[in-house]
């Protein structure tokens, strides 16, 4: 009996250990499947003994379950109504329309590969020699080679590149698995990673030549981020290989730490300058990445920005809930506005200004969920960037041991025997699995809202919802303007007329012959 025991273990184990598709049972065979069985269970635990669904953070069950059902192309529907507490929580709502030009489609998989590009294109008000409009709204956030193992960034790349979204490189620098054929936002640091020369200093040749060298569509200066506002990075001394120092420029067995600020420039003026300098030696577009504190700064760029002589092409606001890097307690909990909060503040002042049209608004911070995203989306942004959904759809399980090296899935981490648990073919299918289906979700919801695309709707078309007693609308919470949210009129008219000669689109069964002639098409 036992040595029938042992060989029926033997054997789960061979499997685990040579299979691709779960990288937690490939690095832990046979207790792996512990996990997975109380994953399985995991619903009736919690209601009688443990959490509800919506009680986990920073991702709830519900949350964690719909990205990885869809990345795996697997049915993430939900049945019975939903579980949300409705009559005391706060959420969102979105106002769908009972009569419009435009209808959502019925199908499951419907506009699963639609194309769903950025409403404006990036560059083009600053006429940048190789301004563009990108191909996606949804697009994977900064992350690096160092933070993240090569095979999870190498599965990002090949995710990007099957869903035709741009991946940021994150300040870490530009490395061998960034190179999968996704085209890719290169992002500067206040280390100069992979752009400095041997002290250390920023270096424009080098800069050429490695967005030379790979198909880098844009280039994003990084002034803070959400997860350590005001604080610079570090990547311990455990997790620099031979491969990550030389990338970086950096010693090996030592702690790598970026500043807290940039040594090219020391205010508005200066930094306008570096961005005009780098734009015309690159001709890529150039933008900022920040999270929100201070407003000076931000009304300091606004005002500079409307002689329209210099200026960023594109501001990512990075929410202080964001971040997928590991940072002190208290950077994590209590430093850096909000994402709603704080672009709404710095959307407002270029409203306000004349430049919003002239601008590529990108959100980031927990907006790789549908209803989150399309918040963002009604208070202006262009796309959104995605980094811990990214990663939970390659296998990331929110074990919360980023900052340890010792990711049980080998995401987070550069040991070896972890990462190759991680299989970067499977997992780019996944990962574009997810990214379509967001995309997918975005249309679904705006089509219903009764325009043809997510940066169409506006903070009119958003309430907020305290329980069951009272909405009030965006607009109103945030303070914004009757024109504010969406784009101007040249820019929306662009747009619909893309999308109506491509996105699928609902309709209802035939009508008779008294019926009043339809205004959308029939289900397609």
């Amino acid at each position: 009996m036992l040595s029938a025991v042992a060989a029926g273990i033997a054997g789960v184990a061979a499997h685990d250990l040579t299979q691709k598709r779960h990288s937690l049972m490939r690095n832990f065979p046979v207790i792996a499947h512990a996990r997975f069985a109380l994953e399985e269970i995991g619903p009736e635990l919690r209601q009688y003994i443990v959490t509800g669904n919506d009680e986990e953070r920073p991702f709830s069950r519900d949350q964690r379950s719909w990205i990885y059902a869809s990345s795996k192309m697997e049915n993430n529907y939900t049945g019975f109504g939903t579980d949300n507490d409705v009559e005391n929580a706060e959420y969102v709502i979105f106002k769908h329309h009972t009569f419009a030009p435009v209808a959502a489609p019925t199908g499951t998989h419907a506009a699963d590969d639609v194309w769903l590009p950025c409403g404006k294109i990036l560059g083009g008000p600053r006429g940048r020699r190789d301004a563009f409009r990108p191909d996606s709204v949804v697009n994977i956030s900064a992350m690096s080679f160092g933070s993240l193992s090569g095979n999870a960034i190498a599965a990002l790349n090949g995710g990007a590149k099957l869903a035709g979204c741009l991946h940021n490189t994150g300040e870490g620098g530009l490395s061998a698995h960034h190179r999968q054929g996704g085209d890719l936002t290169l992002q500067i640091g206040t280390a100069y990673f992979g752009c400095r020369d041997d002290e250390g200093r920023f270096d424009l040749d080098t800069l050429m030549r490695v967005v030379e060298s790979a198909p880098v569509r844009a280039i994003e200066i990084k002034l803070s981020q959400g997860a350590k506002p005001g604080l610079g990075g570090m990547l311990p001394a455990a997790k620099i290989t031979p491969e990550i120092a030389e990338i970086r420029g950096i010693p090996l067995g030592k702690d790598c730490a970026s500043p807290s600020r940039h040594a090219e420039f020391n205010d508005v003026d200066s930094m306008l300058d570096f961005v005009e300098r780098i734009a015309q030696a690159t001709g890529k577009p150039v933008g900022i990445k920040s999270a929100i504190g201070e407003m000076g700064f931000w009304e300091s760029l606004a005002g500079q920005m409307q002689s329209r002589s210099r200026g960023v092409d594109f501001i990512t606001v990075d929410g202080g809930e964001g971040g997928t890097g590991a940072a002190p307690l208290v950077f994590t909990d209590a430093v850096a506005l909000p994402l709603r909060v704080g672009f709404a503040r710095v959307y407002s002042l270029f409203a306000e200004a004349g430049l919003s049209d002239d601008v590529v608004f990108i959100g980031s911070g927990k907006l790789g969920l549908p209803d989150n995203a399309l918040v963002a989306f009604a208070l202006g942004a262009d796309m959104v960037n995605v980094a811990r959904e990214a990663m939970m759809s390659i296998g990331c399980i929110q074990a919360q041991k980023c900052h340890t090296d010792h990711c049980p899935t080998g995401v987070a981490t550069q040991s070896k025997w972890l990462a190759r648990g991680l299989d970067p073919t499977l997992k780019a299918e996944r990962a574009a699995n997810y990214i379509r289906t967001l995309r997918r979700d975005l249309l679904k919801v705006s089509e219903a809202c009764g325009v043809w695309h997510p940066s169409l709707l506006d903070a009119d078309d958003v309430e907020i919802m305290d329980g069951n007693r009272r909405g009030t609308p965006l607009r109103v919470v945030y303070g914004y303007q009757p024109t504010w949210g969406a784009p101007g009129p040249r820019i929306r008219d662009e747009i619909t007329a893309l999308m109506s000669q491509t996105a699928p689109a609902g309709g209802s069964a035939p009508s008779t012959d008294e019926a009043v002639q339809a205004v959308v098409p029939s289900e397609s």
